[in-house]
This record gives structure tokens, sequence and C-alpha cells, in this order.
């Protein structure tokens, strides 16, 4: 009787190898765009202290509430599985004095995330982010260049159509004016609400507008606009913004719901959705956070940043595309003496750049063909007893079915001539 199988946690997926020539497009692209930007690569642990992301995100949001995975340490220190970049990010920043190298500091990222959510389409337990940080200005120009940097991104991988969504949460002078009144317009409407959203009515006002139950929604339709309470200097960064983006010519639309689940955000927030999706429709989202640096316990420093899922950027990028060849060239062989010549040949071809393959049980010639076939490679080379006495191989085009001889000490500059 066999052993019980042990399958991968709810919620989590194995990225298996004919998927990862997409997420190797994504994040080659990312490297080189963000490089293009100014922005230098950072790893940062997948596990800090749990105090991070309480004194970070804010201990009434969701995230930290509910869905981070916290664990104790031998020595008792809590310590949690990291649910999103920003603040670590800002820790590294913080702690290794990176202001001393440049007045701004422009960093991005690339790994996993984890959050213990209730698995749906486009939701997951671990996930992979981009993430993005500017720190050390306050300039719009900033969020614009953000702006642009995802927007050019997703023309690079062929994402499209995406609608940017903005709003400006305002500043910590401004906000709690809107505050006071969006919890007295809630207060009205208190009994219609879900659970979560009446107790966030005393926690944390500006969540109830992100609810994604229709019954909440359609109740705070009315709400009022956190841009009517904006003062001076937050309208003036608004519509710096803006100017900016029509500028560069990159469309928006103005979102007054919008106010992200974590309260580290001031001022500028957006998001880029894209249809396909179903319900989690949001593939990147950020905004400016000027008092997280000093939050953490840095000097205080202005920052912007933003995240991208790459579960859901490339749902949406290889619909329709068929996957790419795992090979370039497929070598099948007959008899005895080809059988020993082919690992020969394949090193050669792959010491030449060609993805090279080969049958390497030697089946028959009909099942060689089959795998080439399979694997999708542009040519095949049949190589047997017979074609090696005579010095040539036979390099078959698999999409036009020809066949030609080629001397074998011509064949490896003959294939790289074919090959893309």
């Amino acid at each position: 009787m066999s052993a019980p199988k042990i399958q991968a946690i709810r919620g989590v997926k194995d990225i298996l190898p004919g998927e990862m020539p997409s997420w190797q497009v994504l994040e080659s692209t990312a490297r080189t765009l963000f490089d293009t930007f100014g922005y230098a690569e950072i790893k940062i642990p997948i596990f800090e202290a749990t105090e991070l992301f309480a004194r970070g995100l804010g201990a009434t949001t969701d995230v930290v509430e509910k869905e981070m995975y916290t664990f104790p340490d031998l020595d008792g220190k809590s310590l949690t599985l990291r649910p999103e970049g920003t603040a670590g990010a800002i820790r590294a920043y913080i702690e290794h004095h990176l202001w001393t190298e440049s007045p701004l500091t422009k960093l991005y990222y690339v790994g996993p995330m984890f959050r213990h959510e209730r698995p749906q389409a486009g939701r997951f337990r671990q996930f992979h982010q981009v993430g993005a940080e500017a720190i050390g200005s306050a300039s719009p120009l900033l969020d614009v260049e953000q702006l642009v940097l995802l927007d050019r991104f997703f023309r690079a991988l062929g994402v499209a159509p995406v609608t940017l969504l903005l709003n400006s949460l305002g500043c910590l002078l401004c906000r709690p004016a809107y505050r006071d009144a969006l919890k007295d317009f809630l207060m009205t409407r208190a009994s219609g609400l879900c659970e979560a959203c009446q107790r966030r009515i005393e926690t944390n006002p500006l969540r109830v507008l992100d609810c994604k139950r229709e019954e909440c929604r359609a109740l705070t339709r009315d709400a009022p606009a956190i841009t009517s309470y904006l003062g001076p200097e937050c309208v003036g960064h608004f519509d710096a913004v803006r100017a900016g983006l029509d500028d560069v010519g990159l469309a928006y639309t103005l979102e007054p719901r919008l106010v992200r689940g974590l309260d580290y955000y001031t001022k500028t927030a957006f998001e880029f959705t894209a249809e396909g999706l179903g319900a989690q429709n949001t593939i990147a989202a950020g905004g400016r956070y000027d008092g997280l640096v000093e939050g953490l316990g840095g000097p205080p420093t202005p920052g912007v940043g933003f995240a991208l899922g790459i579960e859901r950027v490339i749902a949406l990028f290889t619909k329709g595309n068929p996957a790419s060849p795992s090979a370039d060239v497929f070598i099948a062989t007959l008899g005895d003496h080809a059988k020993r010549r082919v690992i020969g040949l394949v090193t050669a071809l792959r010491d030449a750049g060609i993805r090279a393959e080969t049958d390497y049980d030697q089946g028959s010639l009909k099942s060689q063909m089959r795998r080439a076939d399979k694997l999708g490679v542009r040519h095949t080379v049949i190589l047997g007893d017979d074609e090696i006495a005579k010095g040539t191989a036979v390099v078959r085009d698999m999409a036009t079915k020809a066949q030609t001889d080629v001397a074998l000490s011509e064949l490896v500059p003959h294939l790289r001539r074919l090959s893309p």
C-alpha cells in the first residue's frame, strides 16, 4: 500500500516549468525598465519582526488584524511573514542609513508575500509582487514618474486595456476633518452596514469605502468625498500630479472611493485595474507615504511607492498567447553509433547557444518525432548509423516538413543560422 499523498497547502500553488517562461519575461522586463528609470534592486527578508508591520501598516488594518502569518521565534520574539514589501524596504532604508548615499533613494524588489486570505481567483495566500519605492522627495513629479513607469511596463508586456484610478487621501492636517465628516455620515447608515464596516466606523472609517459588499457600497455611494476636505498644500500636490499626467498623455479616472487598505498612505493614492480578472481586477496599486519613514524610527522623509501582482499580470499577458517552445532543436537517433554520438552533438549545440534536446531513452524514431513535436521545436536533426557513415545528418523543418542533408562538420553553424 502506497503512502498517502501530501499536497500543497490550500491557497498556495506550484509554478511549473511550463509557466516559468512567462514569469521570466515579466521579471526581465521589470528589471530592464526599472533600471532605465533609475531604480536599483534590493533583496529584503521574507520575515520581519511583527512590530514592523503593526506600526507601519496600522494595527487596525485588515492585514494586521486578520491576514498576517505570525509565529514565535525560538527565543519568543514575534515574527511575521511579510504581507507586503514597503515596510521591509523602509526598515532597510533606515537601518543602513541609505539617505547618506543619496538624497533620493529609488529601490525595487521582486518576491513572495504572504497573507491568510480566502483563496479565490486572483488571490492567493502566497503571492508574488514587484514593488518600487522612491524615498527622499516630496515632489509630485515622482508620483507621476511611477505612474508612467507602470504604464510603460504594462505596454511592454502587451497588457491592455488598463485603467488608472486616482485619488488624494490628504495628510495628517486635513484628514481629521474628513474622518469626522465621514464618521458622522456612516453613523446614519450603520444599521445596514456589514459587521466589519460597523466596527470600522470607530477604528478606521475610511476603510468602509473600500468594502466590496454591494450592500455596503450602495449605502455609502453618497459619502462625502475626501477631495472636498483637502488643505491648500494637498490640493496643490494633487493638481500637480494631474497636470503631470496630462503633460505625458496618461489618462486617468478620478475615484473618490479609492482609499487603499494601509494606514501609511498620504496624498496620492492610485490603482491600475484590468478587465478579465473578475472581482480581483487590481493589478497594481500604491501611493505616497510621507510619514512612514519617521513612523518607523527614521528621519522625517517623504516617499512614494507601488506594488504590482505578478500572478494577476501574467494571467493577462498570457491570454491567447501560445506557450514558448522549450527547445530549438531535437536530435532523434537511430542505431548504436548514433546513440553514442548524440551527447557530444547535444553538447556542441548547447555550447553554441542553441537549446537542444534528445530522447535519452532512445525509443523508436516515431516516438522520438512525437516528442520533438510536443516540445514545439523548429527543427529536428535525424541522426542514424547510415548518416554517420556518410558524415551527414538530416535536418527536418517541423513546420514545412522539408528535409535537408547537412554535413556533420557544418551542422552546428547551419543550425545557428536557422535558430532565432
